[in-house]
């Protein structure tokens, strides 16, 4: 994804999307020194894997990845977590590229990202046994980067969805299609947690309060799971920070309980709700800070307000600066939409409010986000 180039944060102009779209994502991005990708549906296909549901079998009962008489002891077992899990991770092609996913139901419903899929109604779903299948695009939220596929196949096993965040130094893996190399699986730990990628507000929503890990992720992972050393699924594979942005390992993914409040929300009303503030919010450097007249301190620089919108009604205006919101300092845009994503349409949140020499309390009462607008 492209950010503002600033030399002080050189992983800003080099961000990339883990996947979706191989090709577009590093022109996105601005990277020009990872490698190039495989053509789409030139990959080998993933070998069979033991577990694998057959081709064409149904289930009455969905099956669940990881149980059996082997579960109790898969943990730590990073051969058998791999194996248990495998089919339960597919890769989704588009025309532009490539993406991966996870099994949502037994009867063929794949959570994936949304980038992965973006413009597409029909993709084609390739599973761990090799069998490819058509699948059809159900719902998608651009805000949290999500979407639901629903492919022309049944008897899966879906795996367990951790609803609790994971602790940082736990184990994890990552699965997934990373540069069309299907059935791949990476190891390392969770490195952090709630963590918005510099520089990333002005061009996506989605990068904010993700699960960060040193597995390696690269493009065609977007999609895919990460997991821990229980094989449960704690995050859906996002984005990563290249090695040529002088990054080692920078990996996020989107805990696995937002993608499932989302999905389950896609599921019932075919979209999801966000709360709406109505402005466009930017980094308050210290050249900005001078224009507007504002002696130290950090914030949020509000840079455009629709004026019909919530922040608008409620005297919010191009050029202050929000320090907080319902107590929590607003260090960076980023943080503005994390703090923002916790919230419903209709509550009421209060900002402090910097406005010159001026302090000031504004009460905003948020809505739900319009389908189509460029303000958060």
């Amino acid at each position: 994804m492209s950010q503002a180039n600033d030399p002080r944060r050189s992983c800003r102009p080099r961000t990339v999307l883990a996947g979706g779209l191989l090709t577009a994502a590093l022109a996105l991005s601005g990277c020009t020194g990872s490698p190039a990708p495989p053509t789409p549906g030139t990959s080998s296909p993933g070998q069979p894997s033991p577990s694998a549901p057959a081709s064409g079998t149904s289930a009455s009962a969905a099956p669940t990845a990881g149980a059996g008489p082997d579960s109790g002891t898969a943990a730590g077992n990073l051969p058998q977590l791999v194996e248990n899990l495998s089919p339960s991770v597919v890769t989704i092609f588009t025309q532009g590229g490539l993406g991966s996913g996870v099994v949502y139901s037994a009867d063929g419903l794949i959570l994936t990202n949304e980038h992965v899929v973006r413009g597409a109604t029909t993709v084609e779903v390739g599973f761990a046994d090799g069998q490819r299948v058509e699948g059809t695009v159900k719902a998608s939220d651009a805000v949290t980067d999500l979407a639901l596929v629903q492919a022309k196949r049944t008897g899966l096993p879906k795996p367990t969805y951790q609803s609790t965040l994971p602790k940082v130094g736990e184990g994890a893996l990552v699965l997934g299609s990373p540069l069309g190399f299907e059935n791949t699986a990476t190891a390392g730990i969770i490195s952090g947690l709630h963590r918005s990628i510099p520089g990333s507000a002005s061009n996506s929503l989605s990068l904010v309060d993700l699960i960060q890990t040193d597995a390696p992720i690269s493009p065609g992972n977007s999609g895919g799971a990460v997991i821990n050393m229980r094989g449960e699924v704690i995050g859906i594979s996002e984005a990563y920070i290249p090695p040529s942005a002088g990054a080692v390992s920078l990996g996020f993914a989107i805990p696995a309980a937002t993608a499932v409040d989302v999905a389950e929300e896609l599921l019932a009303n075919g979209t999801a709700k966000h709360a709406y503030l109505g402005l466009t919010p930017g980094e308050l450097t210290a050249q900005i800070a001078a224009q507007l007249g504002i002696q130290g301190g950090s914030g949020v620089v509000v840079l455009a307000a629709d004026t019909d919108g919530p922040a608008g009604k409620a005297g919010i205006r191009p050029g202050d600066v929000l320090q907080s919101m319902e107590g929590v300092e607003l260090t960076t845009p980023e943080k503005l939409l994390a703090e923002l994503r916790k919230r419903n349409p209709g509550d009421t949140v209060g900002f402090k409010v910097k406005r010159g020499d001026q302090n000031l309390d504004i009460k905003v009462d948020l809505t739900d986000r319009p389908a189509t607008t460029t303000t958060r």
